[in-house]
């Protein structure tokens, strides 16, 4: 479990900082983002059907890592987002396909 979690956090440290601005992606070149007690990496790839992004999250505090794919075809996106106090715009960030292009970039969400 130790060595799970230490291999997880050196991932995550190895994987450059999310930005407030659009980040665009290159395939398999993973993000971290920080979504509040919840982090993880962000990468994606090229397949058939479109391009995978893979996003792998878990707790700051050494929770069971999640992993969550989509499929994107050009002009789709997908949030990832956790909440925080009613009111209070929510930890997001929006993964788009503009193109051949991937974008990653924070956003308001409001509970």
């Amino acid at each position: 479990m130790i060595i799970r979690n230490a291999a997880f956090a050196a991932v995550l440290a190895l994987a450059g900082i999310a930005t407030a601005h659009a980040d665009t992606l290159r395939p398999l070149d993973g993000r971290f983002v920080d979504l509040g007690n919840v982090s993880g990496v962000v990468y994606y790839g090229p397949e058939a059907g479109g391009f995978r992004v893979v996003a792998t999250l878990a707790q700051n505090e050494g929770g069971t890592p999640m992993r969550f794919e989509a499929v994107l075809a050009p002009g789709q996106s997908v949030v990832l987002s956790t909440p925080r106090d009613v009111g209070v715009a929510a930890y997001a960030v929006e993964i788009s396909r503009l193109g051949d292009d991937v974008q990653l970039r924070e956003v308001d969400v409001t509970n």
